[in-house]
């Protein structure tokens, strides 16, 4: 089975050696066929306190690290 990979923009990074990171995506309505903007926040481990607000990151998902962090950063895409 793959690991799922995705990018996505920090939010925030006051943990210890921990992101937040918020992935937009566009779905269609299944009735009514409007495009709609759904997002996801997710907690990814971060371990040389690289990233800042506002960075686009691609992360993917690992092992479970803790209670709520389950992706891991891979690379840093974008600076702010």
């Amino acid at each position: 089975m793959p690991t799922k990979e995705t990018s996505g923009i920090v939010i925030s990074n006051k943990m210890d050696k921990t992101i937040t990171v918020i992935v937009k995506k566009q779905v269609s309505h299944k009735k009514y066929g409007k495009i709609i903007t759904k997002t996801n926040k997710y907690y990814a481990h971060d371990p040389l306190n690289q990233c800042k607000i506002g960075d686009k990151v691609k992360i993917k998902e690992t092992r479970p690290l803790s209670k709520k962090k389950r992706w891991t950063l891979i690379e840093l895409i974008k600076n702010q």
